[in-house]
C-alpha cells in the first residue's frame, strides 16, 4: 500500500491535549501507550508525538483497539504502519476502513482482517 493512498486521521491529539481531554495526568496518557491502549506517532514540524482523536470516545480509547494494536504489533508492524493501516480506505468493511468499522462495532472482523495481514 502506498503511503499517499493512504487517508489520514482528520484530527491528532499531542500527549498534553489527550491528557487534557481525558482529564487525566501525562505520565497516565504514557503509560497508555507502552500498554498499547492507544497508538501514537511523531508528526509535524516539531515531530510532536500525536494520537488520532479517532482512536477515543468520550470515555477514553476504544476498548476495542487494544487487541487489534497487539495483533499489528505481534506481526510485525511499526505504529506508524498500524495508523496507516486503520486508516486506510476498504468498503467491505463497516464505515469503510478498519477505524470505522470498529467504531460501528465490527471489532471482530477488523480483528480477523488484522491476524490476517501479521502473518
Amino acid at each position: 500500500m502506498q503511503q499517499s493512498d493512504t487517508p489520514k486521521p482528520d484530527e491528532w491529539l499531542t500527549v498534553p491535549d489527550l491528557a487534557e481531554r481525558l482529564g487525566v495526568r501525562i505520565g497516565d496518557v504514557r503509560r497508555m501507550l507502552e500498554e498499547r491502549q492507544l497508538v501514537a506517532v511523531r508528526r509535524g514540524e516539531r515531530n510532536v508525538l500525536s494520537v488520532p482523536a479517532a482512536f477515543l470516545d468520550e470515555e477514553g480509547p476504544l476498548p476495542a483497539l487494544a487487541g487489534t494494536f497487539t495483533v499489528l504489533a505481534d506481526g510485525g508492524f511499526g505504529d506508524e504502519e498500524i495508523v496507516e493501516w486503520m486508516f486506510a480506505e476498504d468498503e467491505r468493511l463497516p464505515g469503510g476502513s478498519p477505524i470505522g468499522a470498529i467504531r460501528s462495532g465490527a471489532k471482530t472482523e477488523v480483528r480477523r482482517r488484522a491476524m490476517e495481514e501479521a502473518l
